[in-house]
């Protein structure tokens, strides 16, 4: 089993990218096709706590699934996270993770500091 833990999406070039980043160093992480098997809001807060930032900077907001939300400037935290949860498309990704440090691939290189 792999330390590393991709949240991916095989129709993001930038998750593609990553992946295959991981790759070139040797390293076959387990990867979970958020789409198809999206996280729960446990799961989200942990992926949250483990990049060190907040739901709102994790939100893809040019999805139609924000747009149809009724997210705004002034949602909470449960908020953002529960709408995640509910439509994986307002997740940011790649999401690489490793042990309790996590990075978001973008740009790809950033799967560097998770390596080095």
């Amino acid at each position: 089993m792999s330390d590393y833990t991709i949240y991916h999406n095989p129709r993001c070039s930038k998750s593609r990218s990553t992946l295959a980043l991981l790759e070139e160093h040797g390293i076959t992480p387990r990867v979970v096709p958020y789409l198809e098997t999206p996280p729960d809001e446990a799961q989200i807060r942990d992926l949250l706590k483990k990049l060190g930032i907040g739901a709102a900077d994790l939100l893809r907001r040019g999805e139609a699934e924000f747009r149809e939300s009724g997210l705004g400037r002034d949602s909470s935290e449960q908020d953002i996270i529960a709408a995640m949860a509910r439509h994986p498309k307002l997740i940011e990704r790649p999401i690489v993770v490793k042990g309790k440090r996590a990075v978001l691939g973008r740009p790809p290189e950033n799967v560097l500091e998770l390596i080095n």
